[in-house]
């Protein structure tokens, strides 16, 4: 529905990107300006869609991906909003990705379950130190659910790769915002979006990085 009035918008104004054009930005019922985030954000989802395909092909593994994928991108700006990660998506992922993870290639149960272990273990027991140290809340829980939701699917591997990227993002981006907005290491950002980051880079690209890693240190 629109935010402004409150009309619900019909099935042909909700058509990616192509109604955004057609209504010209604006609430066809009260002309309220519909926030360009929204086609930019089908935009990236239909770019993703299309690189699932270029790198997996049209089949069952470039949909498994590309629906994690869609999962990250809603995560992504929910927390960047709200600062926070909805329950109702990273609880029914865990089991569903666990159980899709079983139709990719090499797939094994050990790796999910490891991942799952990893995911979650890790992060709750930074959180759980970091309150230990300081009796302050600094890793979420919907963090810890989320790298568990990405680590039944991705494996262990992919959870190092996920922890390893986003939190070198991460830490570059929240310098950059303290620099810009003059604020301390006290300033909060949402770790949901970096986390996210380093899945989807692990999903294209993470065995080779790896591998170029490992032969970098040699």
């Amino acid at each position: 529905m629109c935010p402004e009035c409150g009309q619900p918008i019909r099935f042909y104004d909700n058509v990616p990107i192509l109604s955004y054009i057609r209504l010209k930005g604006r609430c066809r019922h009260c002309a309220a300006r519909i926030a360009l985030r929204y086609p930019l954000v089908e935009l990236i989802s239909g770019c993703f869609a299309l690189c699932v395909v270029l790198r997996f092909g049209i089949g069952y593994e470039a949909f498994i991906y590309y629906f994690f994928i869609a999962a990250l991108l809603v995560i992504t700006f929910i927390d960047i909003d709200h600062q926070i990660i909805p329950d109702i998506i990273t609880l029914p992922g865990i089991p569903v990705f666990f159980a899709v993870s079983f139709a990719l290639p090499d797939a094994k149960w050990t790796d999910s379950v490891l991942g799952f272990l990893a995911g979650g273990g890790i992060l709750f027991l930074t959180a759980w130190g970091y309150y230990l140290l300081t009796k302050k809340e600094g890793l979420g829980g919907g963090d810890i659910k989320l790298l568990a939701m990405i680590g039944v699917l991705l494996g262990w591997k992919g959870v190092a790769f996920t922890l390893f990227t986003g939190s070198i993002v991460g830490t570059a981006c929240g310098l950059l915002v303290m620099v810009k907005h003059n604020r301390n290491l006290k300033l909060a950002i949402p770790f949901g979006p970096f986390l996210s980051i380093g899945a989807i880079l692990y999903v294209f690209f993470g065995p080779y990085l790896i591998r170029w890693y490992f032969n970098f240190l040699k």
